[in-house]
């Protein structure tokens, strides 16, 4: 049912008002937190680990500002294509300590390949980038609903974006291709892949396991890897009036990260310590900007069940039976 909801809020776009619709989600969010279903106790569970030790109080204002963010991005990205180019450019806006910076780099016809999160509106990211940097090819994650799947691609081709679906044969050599041809954008969602293929680096005060894939396309493209936050604005004067909405986003651009430094090591060994410094620096955006960080499943490795985990490494499954011995502890 709600599939068929979001299919069709797509299709009929134009004809909903776009105050009407979000409005419509805002109070969708505000009733999923109020009831304090699975998915907002999990934003909390993970919120807990980036904000620290604050008030439960603190934490649940956090988790609503969260919920509303999550689905105002719903809201958008199912109208997207109601907006026009003059409201969709007027808002988002870049940052950041590596912008300019990937100006620079497609000036010197090289690529751009990106490590981000689920943050903020990544389909206006990739609308800002397609004409602000260069052609912008990314990898989508393959939904059982395959209709939904479609609808949701198509918003992002009609965006100009180029997408990958997941399961698709030879992703990370087609995602090497594009960048070894002058003047592209690969940004890859990469802050969940608790597969084998993921990656354990360290987060805040735990363990996350990251796609692999932001590392392994830079190393092979010998290419300076950049990180992208996305959060939210209010947005005033002519901006707002031309946005015609009262929030925007700024996208915040940071890097490079030299790969050089990393490609005499072993393979396994550069791929690890390469997505550990982009975590590094993705993460403290998501510190600064915690309530716009969309992430409503279990990432951190405490809240999950090691034993249907594929090759923990020893000293992880250490640290986290430690912890959860003290925790018990503390408790008796």
């Amino acid at each position: 049912m709600l599939d068929r909801l979001l299919i069709l809020t797509a299709r009929y776009a134009r004809w909903v008002p776009e105050t009407l619709l979000r409005g419509f989600f805002l109070l969708a969010a505000d009733v999923s937190w109020l009831l304090h279903v699975g998915g907002v106790r999990q934003l909390e569970a993970n919120l807990a680990h980036v904000v620290g030790p604050v008030g439960r109080k603190q934490l649940r204002h956090i988790s609503r500002r969260g919920m509303r963010s999550y689905f105002t991005y719903f809201s958008e990205a199912l109208t997207v294509g109601a907006r026009t180019t003059e409201q969709l450019k007027a808002r988002i806006r870049p940052a950041g300590t590596g912008y300019p910076e990937p100006a620079k780099t497609m000036i010197e016809s090289r690529s751009v390949p990106i490590g981000m999160g689920h943050q903020g509106n990544w389909d206006y990211a990739g609308f800002w980038a397609g004409r602000a940097v260069g052609p912008v090819t990314t990898v989508a994650e393959r939904l059982s609903n395959e209709e939904l799947l479609e609808t949701f691609a198509q918003i992002r081709r009609d965006l100009g974006i180029n997408i990958i679906l997941t399961g698709e044969h030879g992703i990370t050599e087609r995602l090497a291709d594009t960048l070894a041809s002058p003047e592209q954008v690969v940004p890859l969602l990469a802050d969940r892949d608790l597969s084998r293929n993921g990656v354990f680096v360290r987060a805040f005060d735990s363990w996350i396991r990251v796609a692999a894939g932001p590392a392994v396309i830079a190393l092979d493209s010998h290419l300076p890897l950049y990180t992208v936050n996305m959060y939210r604005e209010r947005l005033t004067g002519d901006r707002r009036h031309q946005a015609g909405t009262p929030l925007g986003y700024i996208c915040s651009i940071d890097g490079p990260i030299d790969t050089d430094a990393f490609q005499g090591l072993p393979r396994d060994q550069a791929v690890q310590e390469l997505s550990q410094a982009w975590v590094d620096q993705w993460s403290r955006g998501i510190r600064e900007h915690p309530e716009d960080w969309h992430m409503l499943q279990p990432i951190f490795i405490d809240d999950l069940d090691l034993s249907r985990m594929h090759a923990v490494p020893e000293h992880i499954s250490a640290e986290v039976e430690l912890r959860r011995g003290k925790a018990r502890g503390n408790r008796s």
